[in-house]
């Protein structure tokens, strides 16, 4: 049986870092961050390119799952509601596999620390700040496992997602 991780979080929460770690120490692992499925300039978000990111996920997760070199998938994205989460589920092949779902948060302070420096180093455009801290409670109201990023390393992270 495969395990499939969905691991969302707002902007700068640890998403990507985490999953990159998580790579490391699972075996016949693979990883997909949603970001990759619509890297575009200009950043367009209308229905049209919605629709077109969801179905490029939920084509390369099933791939993933129908390939035989992999046992875990790491899937993160913003995730910010339900409604994504159960859009992207509802169109995997998962008869074969345990999915767990699982929200990354932190403080607003530590948000707002670790995007201004993404900011300074050139990573972020600031205006992402505030959109992230806006997105931050709506992580409460998801049916996910809620892990607290706040002044924790990325092991003790990984370590709490390799228990749930």
């Amino acid at each position: 049986m495969k395990t499939i991780y969905f691991i969302g979080g707002t902007m700068g929460v640890g998403k990507t870092t985490v999953c990159q770690r998580l790579k490391q120490e699972l075996t016949d692992c693979v990883f997909l961050d949603g970001d990759w499925c619509w890297d575009a300039n200009p950043f367009q978000v209308n229905e049209e390119t919605k629709t077109m990111v969801l179905e490029n996920i939920c084509f390369l997760l099933n791939q993933f799952i129908h390939c035989s070199a992999y046992q875990t998938i790491l899937f993160c994205w913003v995730m910010h509601e339900q409604e994504i989460i159960d859009a992207i589920l509802e169109k995997l092949d998962t008869a074969d596999c345990k999915v767990k779902t699982i929200s990354l948060l932190c403080s607003e302070q530590a948000l707002r620390d670790r995007l201004l420096g993404d900011v300074r180093k050139g990573i972020r455009q600031a205006d992402v700040i505030e959109r992230s801290v806006q997105r931050l409670p709506l992580y409460q109201g998801l049916n996910t496992k809620k892990i607290d990023t706040s002044g924790r390393t990325v092991e003790q992270i990984v370590r709490e997602i390799l228990l749930a």
